[in-house]
């Protein structure tokens, strides 16, 4: 039975246990439930701290876990990324105070705070940069202020929270990090289940199917606005000379299409969202 480790609380938890399901896989009914068994699957899923994932599936205690890039690379295990799940997105960045730190060099012998000092530490190492580490467990912008350190290294979206005290951004992106699938041994049984299952999400949450009519003498044109995934399915239709079209694009880009379709002479353009799919 595949053991999977999934989030029990924080940013990646709702929606780690959404793809779950909508992967068909059973979830938990009670929030408090530790682990949950589901023998369809041949599964079963243990619900824990993100920060703590990395660790159980780098030990081997279980065989595979969805976590964050960031928290992966912060723990040090042997575990590895196996696939990007697309959600969870966040930017690791320094801030300081204004005009104090430009670039990296700056950062010789400075104290910098973060919840992160394995990922931080690793980064400065790499770019050759030795700086005291302040490891703070949870947020880090008042470290400045509160004089524990000179700099901060946490994650950034808008940044506001940071200029909120007094801080500003500098220096390279120390990471782009996003929900992962990880695994210490990627080639145990089931896993290559689980990911084409997870992926199948992805694609029916990124793509919608189309489906129009259009002239035959119009089919190249159309086609080339609706390509599809390998190659778009054409049919006849009762009048020979028009065909019906089936294609797979991107959910982002629909009504465009559908305008671009319209333009061209296609019509009865119809959307339909896609459940599941494997490509």
């Amino acid at each position: 039975m595949l053991k999977i480790a999934v989030p029990n609380k924080g940013s990646l938890s709702e929606t780690a246990a959404e793809m779950l399901h909508e992967a068909g896989y059973a979830g938990r009914r009670d929030p408090r439930a530790l682990t949950v068994s589901d023998p369809r699957n041949d599964v079963e899923f243990f619900y824990l701290r993100p920060r703590d994932i990395a660790t159980y599936v780098g030990s081997g205690a279980l065989d595979v876990g969805i976590t964050g890039r960031d928290l992966l690379l912060d723990s040090g295990s042997l575990a590895v990324e196996i696939a990007s799940l697309d959600f969870g997105e966040s930017t690791f960045r320094f801030a300081g105070p204004p005009r104090a730190y430009t670039d990296l060099t700056d950062l010789h012998g400075v104290r910098v705070a973060t919840s992160y000092p394995g990922l931080v530490g690793d980064f400065l190492a790499k770019n050759g940069v030795t700086a005291v580490l302040v490891s703070l467990d949870g947020a880090v912008e008042s470290a400045v202020r509160l004089g524990v350190a000179d700099v901060v290294a946490d994650v950034v979206s808008t940044g506001s929270t940071l200029k909120a005290q007094g801080l500003e951004i500098f220096g390279p992106v120390i990471l782009e990090s996003s929900a992962v699938l990880i695994s210490a041994n990627a080639v145990l049984p089931g896993i290559a289940v689980l990911q084409r299952r997870l992926q199948g999400v992805l694609v029916a949450r990124q793509y919608v199917l189309i489906d129009y009519d259009v002239p035959i003498a119009l089919l190249d044109v159309a086609t080339k606005v609706t390509p599809g995934i390998e190659s778009p399915t054409v049919s006849p239709l009762h009048d020979p000379e028009w065909v019906a079209v089936r294609a797979m694009v991107p959910r982002a880009d629909t009504n465009h299409v559908m305008d671009q379709l319209y333009e061209i002479g296609a019509r009865a353009i119809l959307v339909s969202s896609i459940h599941a799919a494997r490509i």
